[in-house]
């Protein structure tokens, strides 16, 4: 969690925001078709539905007040990794430090897996 003073008090912002953020920024940029998490039981990569994109991203609280950002993607078949990972990286550290005025110091995008058409 990320603690913000003000003249009128704090504000404390859990972890669950920052992940909610995240997986919706990753989420809007293109090529990325979902937020990705690998099943304990069978090891497989699953798509999570829009409500639990959250679970497909790790966010690390430091002292100084910053975060870094691990997020879990599957991205459509034949888009360039390269362009969508660096999308992703620079939509994520701006939107969450528009929204939180968290410092944002790493954002690392692992592509689990592609998936063809709709």
């Amino acid at each position: 969690m990320i603690q913000v003073q003000t003249e009128k008090g704090s504000v404390t912002v859990s972890s669950a925001v920052f992940t909610n953020i995240v997986g919706m920024a990753a989420s809007n940029c293109f090529g990325v078709k979902g937020m990705a998490v690998r099943s304990m039981t069978d090891g497989l990569v699953h798509l999570l539905r829009k409500e639990a994109m959250g679970k497909g991203v790790l966010v690390t609280f430091h002292e100084d007040n910053s975060v870094s950002i691990d997020l879990h993607i599957i991205v459509d078949y034949g888009v360039n990794l390269k362009a969508v990972g660096d999308s992703i990286v620079s939509e994520v550290r701006y939107v969450v430090e528009k929204t939180t005025e968290t410092r944002v110091r790493t954002v690392n995008v692992y592509i689990d897996s592609m998936v063809v058409g709709g």
